[in-house]
């Protein structure tokens, strides 16, 4: 029997605080597409952008073998070091970032089973730690938060005053970063930390991570990475990369250093050196992951196809599915748009700034003097999908797409973005209506 979870129903593009740790389920959970709730991280104020290269990659520079029952003393080194540690947790029916202290808070047995419109976390037949493959939260929750204070002032004495609003963020390590994950970090700081326009509290929390990547042995359904370029293999930009390996009782983790201060941590655990056959077996298991992921984009082309396709019929088709309830963007680990909004308490006497996530699926997005520019479902879609695939391209220099397939996943009307690609490249209008 499966037991159903549903997030109490919430207006859209509306955002609660982190909640508290509840207990890990206990039996088969699902998840509606329909009840996404997205948790913001605390709020900090603007810090003066970071000054040392961000995010650089490394290739893998100390392998190592390390058994499951001893990945808690990475939770150890970390912690003695002053990070506060994010990682993968069960909970409310699926898998989330949050803050963990060590082995027992990880979704332990738990894989998820994904398709459009459909999560569902089950048990898997073993212990595996990292046996699952992306939730709807990306660590976009952390670096780029939904909300976040820019400033408060209160009137004193006759007088205006704006309070001390800086907040140091706290140093922070995750751990069980996918390859899609990190692909999205590195556009993410090609948007947010260029040299003309850079986010100042983007830059304070990007700062300083310690990455605990984890290689995908696995694909979900909604998966196409691999045809974005993007993984399921971990090729850099971490401080150490897991690899973990299931073989009848032996559980283990292939652990590589990215990086001086990956190497360093490395060095304080009681290893053995990684022999041939357990560097055949991690890399086998990717590869597998690779060949099973059913979806695709073809990207030949793909900026052109788009742009020469802006009144093709197929936007129509999608717009009669599209509920523009901004799902796909809240879900996706690139998308960076925002408003702001002032807000007083009802004396007058305290007011404040607060930056929230945005979407291009709704109605006040497009607003100008006199109105909205793209009224219609049709123009949100196609502005959305065309940005993504095409403009982004023009603007950064890469795809907005990682392939992580959360957008197909938490679309309740179950939308492909492979497949609208797919149908727009064989002019079929009709595709998964």
């Amino acid at each position: 029997m499966e037991e159903e979870v549903t997030a109490a129903e919430k207006p859209r593009n509306r955002y609660s605080k982190a909640s508290g740790d509840k207990p890990a389920p206990e039996r088969a959970l699902s998840l509606s597409a329909s009840s996404i709730q997205i948790n913001a991280a605390p709020a900090i104020a603007a810090q003066p952008p970071a000054t040392e290269e961000i995010g650089a990659g490394h290739d893998a520079r100390t392998r190592a073998i390390l058994p499951a029952a001893r990945l808690g003393e990475l939770f150890q080194a970390l912690a003695a070091r002053g990070f506060e540690i994010v990682g993968p947790t069960a909970r409310d029916g699926a898998i989330v970032y949050d803050r963990i202290t060590g082995v027992a808070d990880l979704p332990a047995g738990w894989t998820d089973e994904q398709e459009a419109a459909h999560y569902r976390l089950v048990r898997r037949n073993d212990q595996a730690l990292f046996g699952y493959v992306v939730g709807p939260q990306s660590w976009k929750k952390y670096l780029h938060p939904a909300e976040v204070k820019l400033w408060a002032a209160e009137r004193q004495n006759g007088a205006f005053r704006i309070l001390n609003n800086e907040t140091k963020p706290a140093p922070r390590a995750f751990i069980g970063v996918r390859a899609c994950e990190l692909a999205a970090m590195e556009i993410q700081d090609r948007v947010l930390l260029s040299e003309k326009y850079t986010d100042p509290i983007y830059a304070a929390r990007r700062e300083g991570i310690f990455i605990v990547a984890v290689q995908c042995t696995q694909s979900a359904a909604t998966c196409f990475c691999a045809s974005m370029g993007t993984g399921p293999e971990v090729k850099g930009g971490f401080d150490l990369r897991l690899t973990e390996l299931l073989d009848g009782p032996k559980h283990q983790f292939l652990i590589e250093a990215g990086s001086e201060r990956g190497e360093q941590v490395l060095l304080e655990f009681e290893t053995t050196p990684a022999g041939e056959s357990e560097l055949r077996q991690a890399e086998a298991a990717v590869e597998k992951a690779a060949r099973d992921q059913v979806r695709s984009i073809d990207q030949t082309g793909i900026k052109e196809l788009l742009y020469e396709n802006f009144d093709s019929p197929r936007w129509d088709d999608v717009a009669a599915r599209c509920l523009t309830c901004a799902n796909c963007t809240m879900v996706c680990p690139t998308c960076f748009c925002t408003s702001v909004e002032d807000v007083t308490d009802v004396t007058g006497d305290h007011a404040e700034r607060w930056r929230r996530w945005d979407s291009c699926f709704t109605l006040n997005f497009s607003y100008i003097h006199g109105g909205s520019i793209r009224v219609s479902s049709k123009s949100r879609y196609r502005q959305w999908m065309t940005h993504k695939l095409a403009a982004w391209i023009d603007q950064f220099g890469s795809s907005g797409c990682t392939g992580c397939g959360r957008c197909i996943t938490w679309c309740p009307a179950g939308i492909d973005i492979t497949e609208e690609v797919r149908a727009m490249r064989e002019g079929d209008i009709h595709g998964n209506a």
